[in-house]
């Protein structure tokens, strides 16, 4: 195992074996998905729709049926947006569902709280073209840092991403963080069938198995905007270290067949071409509004 810089700036490959993601050719006219999870986050989405990257071909919102206008507040930011009902609850199933209704050849899996700079999307997809196959969020390589984080969850991050590196002989620096980004060749390998917080260490977990190709690519994650987080430090870090348990011990393929992966999803219908135009004026409005009230962070020092 090896780790380098990538073109990426200030991604380190961690290479854990397998193939490289595309063809050069390939590679240079990818398309691009960005899936997003909301559970009532109107209030947060308009920081980070309006500052999704013009690289992105198709953002996809899943929704976990909110009750605070999430969907319309999206859709008059983006009027262009795919939203995207689960069929089950919780972060695990949303991604699942988000995972099969894109459409881009790299699909970028980032949150709704606006922790996560959108403007962090085209180091990650660097790191992609560069010939990896999974691009994984770290706060704490060189370059990262949070001001989110709590001492009792960045001291469970840590023991957890200890036993997955002693168990499956990974080198993460940051085990439990939701921004990331990869090849949908990946997405068998993945095969996320977790409903709850646990889903980024299954799919760190299961990509590694697989011995894919991973870059960490270094990222400042933010305060939560609005509204609390629904992770409990204790009862998930639970779930997360029986999940590792449980992935030590599996013997069979993470999906036994190609689409195996794939759980069912219901699409809403795309706003009316009518609505669209009186949307579009609206988020040139709103993202005016926000841009004003909310002007882009200022960098972070490194974390130690």
């Amino acid at each position: 195992m090896s780790v380098r810089d990538s073109t990426a700036g200030t991604a380190a490959v961690i290479a854990i074996g397998g193939r490289t993601a595309r063809a050069a050719a390939i590679r240079s006219k990818a398309s691009i998905s960005v899936v997003i999870p909301t559970l009532d986050e109107a209030a947060n989405l308009p920081h980070v729709l309006a500052r999704i990257p013009a690289i992105v071909d198709e953002v996809v919102l899943v929704d976990g049926h909110s009750k605070d206008g999430t969907i319309d507040v999206a859709r008059t930011i983006r009027p262009d947006v795919r939203v995207v009902l689960q069929d089950g609850r919780g972060k695990g199933n949303a991604l699942a569902c988000g995972f099969a209704a894109a459409s881009g050849d790299i699909i970028v899996m980032i949150d709704a709280d606006a922790s996560n700079d959108p403007d962090e999307i085209p180091r990650f997809v660097a790191a992609l073209l560069d010939g990896n196959d999974f691009a994984k969020g770290s706060r704490f390589a060189e370059g990262g840092a949070s001001t989110d984080i709590t001492p009792i969850r960045a001291f469970g991050n840590r023991m957890l991403g200890l036993a997955v590196n002693v168990l499956f002989g990974t080198r993460y620096t940051d085990l439990c963080y939701g921004y990331n980004a990869f090849w949908r060749h990946c997405l068998p390998h993945m095969h996320v069938t977790c409903d709850g917080f646990e889903v980024e260490t299954l799919i760190h977990v299961r990509v590694a198995r697989a011995g894919l190709t991973v870059a960490e690519v270094a990222s400042i994650e933010h305060e939560r905007m609005h509204g609390e987080s629904k992770l409990s430090a204790v009862r998930d870090g639970q779930r997360i270290l029986r999940m590792i348990l449980r992935e030590r011990v599996r013997r069979e393929p993470a999906a036994k067949h190609a689409d195996g992966w794939r759980p069912s999803f219901r699409e809403l219908p795309p706003v009316a071409v009518a609505s669209r135009a009186a949307s579009v004026r609206d988020a040139d409005d709103r993202g005016s509004h926000v841009s004003r009230l909310h002007p882009p962070r200022a960098d972070l020092s490194p974390a130690g």
